[in-house]
Parts: structure tokens; sequence; C-alpha cells
């Protein structure tokens, strides 16, 4: 008897750690084998389009009109942070830092930690006097484009001369590395160093947090809570519009780099039975991801959301007319 193929999911690294525990549990529930690996959002969509793998993650989400020419179904999966993360030893508390100081820090404008702006924003805190050391993603990511399009917003600077961008040209010679996981290695290997990860990674590897000034003018840390603090002030929660900015939304607890991770699969597979693994693993996510997602450094999709979800599945519509059984697991 042959045996079962896995489901290939490849993309987005953001979400990778909740992807694969969702991946256990589904086959540890008999719904079968799942692997996904995260190579960055980048390339996520290019698999997908080249219909490589059955799934691609983003961070990005794809306009209606990429969707529609490159024939694909978007489905919104979680909400997650981007969290600036320091290597300073010694520090007597969190780093406090705002959207305006971050962006000149990623501009190569303020060159050490103990730099005149940053010890303003930090009374009290023996800052030291070390070279400040940018990492960043070499790769085409949506994290990247989160953080440079939160950056752009509060800064008119950066957008002048960075911009959003899923490959940001970064100014200067700053430390590249591969996923948030490479991030979290060079990071760790740099006194001094700078770097922005998801906050699953701030967890499981006890990162150094930046807390950010808010729109609301508060100093926050990064945390599930302030991700849903930052839903209930957007689109994505009073209109249901899973593609609404979820960044520098003004409630008072919200964290001000959230952001939405999708998935992305054909909308026209050749068979129902090609498409059913891929769908059969997707909507189990959507039915018991909640319990799974809670105190993984995400926070599930609002109801409001979720209510629509239903509908996207059923637009994945077969050539040979048999409409894949995602369903019945």
């Amino acid at each position: 008897m042959a045996v079962a193929q896995p489901v290939q999911g490849q993309g987005a690294t953001f979400p990778s750690q909740v992807y694969d525990t969702w991946a256990r549990a589904f086959a540890k529930a008999g719904g079968g084998a799942v692997a996904y690996k995260g190579t960055g959002s980048g390339d996520g969509i290019k698999q997908i389009t080249a219909r490589a793998v059955d799934f691609g993650g983003t961070d990005a989400p794809l306009g209606s009109a990429d969707l529609a020419r490159n024939k694909l179904v978007q489905i919104p999966m979680l909400v997650g942070g981007i969290v600036p993360v320091v290597n300073l030893a010694g520090l007597a508390a969190p780093l406090q830092l705002n959207g305006e100081v971050l962006a000149d820090v990623f501009l190569g404008r303020i060159k050490l930690w103990n730099d005149a702006r940053i010890a303003a924003l930090n009374p009290g805190v023996a800052l030291p006097a070390l070279p400040i050391k940018r990492v960043v993603r070499a790769e085409k990511s949506g994290s990247s484009e989160g953080f440079s399009r939160y950056l752009a917003g509060v800064s008119a600077a950066f957008k002048a001369e960075v911009g959003p961008s899923a490959a940001p040209a970064w100014p200067g010679e700053p430390l590249k590395a591969e996923g948030n996981d490479g991030m979290v290695q060079a990071l760790r290997a740099t006194p001094g160093g700078i770097a922005y990860v998801s906050y699953d990674r701030v967890l499981r590897d006890k990162l150094a947090a930046v807390k950010l000034r808010n729109a609301a003018g508060r100093f926050v840390a990064p945390s599930e809570r302030a991700f849903n603090a930052a839903v209930l002030e957007s689109d994505m929660h009073r209109q249901g519009d899973d593609t609404a900015t979820l960044l520098d939304r003004p409630g008072s607890d919200a964290w001000p780099i959230t952001l939405t991770s999708f998935v992305l699969v054909d909308a026209e597979p050749a068979t129902g039975a090609k498409a059913q693994g891929a769908l059969k693993f997707l909507y189990w996510c959507f039915m018991h991801g909640d319990d799974l997602t809670r105190g993984s450094g995400f926070a599930p999709l609002p109801i409001s959301v979720q209510s629509r979800l239903a509908v996207r599945f059923t637009l994945v519509r077969p050539k040979d007319g048999q409409l894949p059984a995602y369903q019945t697991f």
C-alpha cells in the first residue's frame, strides 16, 4: 500500500512554531502528516504560486488583484506581534523606545546605546556606551514588511529613505540573518545588537524585549493581551476585514507592531483529492486553533473574522468538479 505523502506548507517564519504545534496535534488526532518549512513570506508566495507546495504562508496579505491573477485563496490564521529585542547585559529594566527613535536606530542615525534620545526615554537607567549593531532579515519577509511599514508610519525620515518593503534597503551595513530563528542566533552572538522577531521567540528564547510607546502614548510590553487590544481597535474587529491593518492602533494597551498571518491555497487545483489534505488541515485549525493558540505567543482571530472563514474554503473549485471533503474529519 502506498504511503500517503504529507501535506507540504512553506513560507512565513513568523507563525512557523504554531503551525508545527498544530501539525503535531492534527497528526495525533488522526488527521495525517503535515510538514511546514519556514523560509520567509516571499518564498511562501513564490512556492504556492508555482504550485510547488500545498499551501504557502505569508504575513503580508496579497490584494484581490494578485489573488485573482494567481488563482489563489487567502485565509487568515492568527494574530501576533513583531518585537524589537536587544542584547544589552546588565540593564535594570526593559529598554523603552518610541517609534521615531526606533526608526532612527534602524536608519543607522543613532549609533550608541547611551545616545541622549534613548537616555531621555529611559530615565535613571545606566545605558552602556556601546555601538548599536542592527540585525535584519536577509530574505524577503513578511516580518520585515510589517516592521518597516510600522517604522514608515511613525517616521517621515524612514518613509522617505527606506519605506515599507518585504526586503528593505537598510542604510549602511547591518548584520543579516535568515528567518526568526536565525535572527535569534545572530542577536545572541552580537553584544549591543538589536533585532526584530516574533513574540513566541521572545518567550521561548527568553529574549530582552523592548517596551514601545504606542499611539495612546503609553509604554507597553508585548503580550497576547496587547495583540488582542490592537485587534479590538481595528476594522478587523469592527467590520470583519481580515486584511485591515493592526499597526499602531489607538488602544491604551495595544501593541504597536501587531500583524495577521495568512495562508494561501490553490483556488483551482487539478483535482479535489489534490486539495483535500491541505484544506482538511486548515479547516481543523480553524475549528480547534483557538485552544491551541492560547499561551503560544499568538492570539486567535476575533469572532467577527472567524464567522466568515468557512466561506473561504468554498472558494476552492477543483477542475475535476470533485469538491474536497475537508469537513469529514
